[in-house]
């Protein structure tokens, strides 16, 4: 296939921009023609510019158009769009006879604040209301209204003219959970697929030696770090890793925690290797965090919040443990437990690597996304002849 790779980098770097890149690497690697068109949100202007832009960027349109022009690509796979590229990039790409694919790397198009979350906790009121005017009252987008109302007149604008509805052939959810709520919000059930993010390369299994537990992500209030810290107020015995960094990383901490702030991803596979288990205690609907499978991947299990995606993959007793979102005494429950149990622990390693052998590697991942590009093509193609008839 000729396949034209689309994506909007944010500022700072995140789960999405790791999917584009290796997808597109993959797909080169087996054979497809893919070029790649990119933007990046240190670009940002003056405030009305890019809010103007991010409805309709007239310049990405013209540039898009005249690349799919020359190309003929079978597929655009569009990563993000948000703000620069726009969504005005769809129609450019679409009128050259390319099949739309959007991945969907959060819950944007849902809520002008990415996460469904509001002061601490899951938020739904924008999909029970199929209307942005919560966010806008609560100021959701980095707590400013002016910039709600930007990111809002964006959806609503492209809610109006059926773009989601009419202009893309072909959803990735990231899971199961992730797909019930984009339906809930409006998007076509039939056009969205389950697809988890890829892991390449397969880092191998560790050992789980290190005799820590682990953190690894943003230090943002919607991850749970308070959680976090306060559990380990009472495990002070037992260490804690922490691999990120974030508004939160200057908390005080408890003994026994040490930070390492930002860590290259070979690092961080060394980290997991070694940990008996890594903590994700996110507050958030996560809508299919990567660090899980990562997780699996090494053989490591996972305690997670049972909410959202990550009650979807952890499976307790299993791959690893769940306890009560924001309950920290019960995620110090979970980890004592884990301490406590060494034979049970070699058990989860082992399910936790099966786990990523059965559902998440390279091959399968692959094969999805062919699946997934072949009945957007041929979506794309009843979409074409149904306009030629009318």
């Amino acid at each position: 296939m000729n396949v034209l790779s689309i994506h909007n980098f944010y500022q700072q770097p995140g789960g999405e921009d790791y999917c584009y890149r290796t997808e597109t690497a993959l797909l080169e690697s087996r054979g497809h023609a893919v070029k790649r068109y990119e933007d990046h949100n240190s670009r940002i202007g003056s405030g009305l510019a890019t809010a103007v832009n991010s409805i309709w960027n007239h310049a990405s349109y013209r540039r898009l158009r005249t690349l799919a022009e020359a190309w003929r690509p079978n597929v655009a796979h569009f990563y993000n769009t948000f703000p620069l590229i726009s969504p005005s990039a769809y129609y450019a790409a679409r009128n050259q006879g390319a099949a739309i694919v959007h991945e969907l790397g959060n819950y944007r198009l849902l809520c002008p604040g990415s996460l469904l979350m509001r002061d601490g906790v899951v938020c739904e009121e924008c999909i029970e209301r199929r209307s942005f005017a919560p966010a806008l009252k609560h100021a959701c987008y980095r707590n400013s209204r002016m910039a709600t109302a930007s990111v809002a007149g964006i959806l609503g604008v492209h809610r109006m003219l059926g773009t989601w509805q009419e202009a893309v052939d072909a959803y990735i959810a990231p899971s199961e959970f992730a797909r019930r709520k984009f339906v809930e919000g409006g998007l076509p059930t039939e056009r969205i697929f389950v697809k988890p993010p890829m892991l390449l390369p397969d880092p191998g299994i560790g050992s789980g030696e290190g005799g820590y537990f682990l953190y690894t992500g943003r230090l943002a209030l919607e991850k749970g770090i308070h959680t976090l810290a306060k559990a380990w107020a009472d495990l002070s015995n037992l260490q804690l890793h922490i691999a990120g960094d974030g508004p939160l990383a200057a908390i005080p901490w408890p003994e026994g925690v040490t930070l390492h702030g930002h860590q290259c991803r070979d690092e961080l596979y060394a980290l997991l290797k070694n940990a008996q288990a890594l903590i994700v205690p996110s507050l958030s609907y996560e809508i299919g965090p990567l660090t899980l499978l990562e997780a699996f991947a090494c053989g490591t299990p996972v305690i997670a919040s049972n909410l959202g995606s990550m009650a979807e993959r952890v499976r307790h007793g299993y791959n690893g443990l769940l306890f009560r979102p924001g309950d920290a005494e019960d995620l110090a429950r979970q980890v004592r437990w884990v301490f406590d149990h060494p034979e049970e622990l070699r058990a989860m390693r082992a399910n936790a690597r099966r786990e990523f052998e059965e559902k998440y590697t390279v091959e399968r991942n692959y094969n999805l996304l062919m699946a997934i590009y072949e009945q957007a093509i041929a979506n794309a193609q009843r979409r074409t002849g149904e306009r030629a008839a009318s």
